[in-house]
């Protein structure tokens, strides 16, 4: 669902991480948190160790839910990003795993998530039984890399939600831009529902 226009706006799309040359310059900066308050044009989210962050949507916000999947939904060719973290055997663990737009830039980069978690969006080549779970044979950008699904790792996939989903004491994940003033701007919101708060 998109709110109502009111002014006219373009950032980025959520899990997508494009270039932003027609939106807002800034730093992208994930929020995660627990929603305080939905006022207008305005989300305020509580933040681990009770800070708030004040974020202005923009008047084409899309509002996002998930929903949980199984391993065996992820099949060749998907694309997916992954949170994963570097293990001793050489591969990536993956910490959670959700489906990818067309739109979204293929990438490995460092995350906040967790220290030392990566992000890597690519597409699904292969996959084999290891010992520690299942082996997603990946490649981005014509590099390979090898994600370890374990039986901890979060599978969730987007699913429409609404503005009313967004209330007060629910899980959210935004992609929001910090500008020079440190004001936050985001045309996404992935909030909880159904029980399923947002992973990444």
């Amino acid at each position: 669902m998109r709110f109502k226009p009111l002014l006219i706006a373009a950032l980025a799309a959520a899990f997508a991480l494009p270039a932003l040359a027609q939106a807002p310059q800034g730093t992208p900066t994930n929020v995660r948190g627990k929603i305080a308050k939905v006022s207008g044009q305005t989300l305020t989210v509580k933040m681990a160790g009770g800070a708030l962050a004040v974020i202005n949507l923009a008047p084409t916000t899309t509002v996002k839910a998930l929903q949980r999947k199984k391993l065996s939904d992820i099949k060749d060719g998907d694309y997916i990003a992954s949170t994963s973290m570097p293990g001793k055997d050489g591969k990536l663990h993956a910490i959670e795993i959700h489906w990818l737009p067309a739109a979204a830039p293929e990438l490995q980069v460092p995350y906040d998530l967790r220290m030392g978690s990566i992000m890597t969006n690519a597409h699904i080549q292969g996959m084999a039984k290891v010992k520690d779970g299942t082996d997603l044979a990946v490649t981005y950008k014509g590099s390979t890399a090898d994600i370890v699904v374990g039986p901890k790792t979060v599978i969730v996939a987007p699913v429409d939600a609404t503005v009313s989903d967004m209330k007060v004491g629910k899980a959210v994940f935004v992609r929001a831009i910090k500008a020079a003033d440190g004001t936050l701007s985001a045309n996404n919101v992935t909030v909880e529902k159904n029980g399923v708060k947002p992973p990444m």
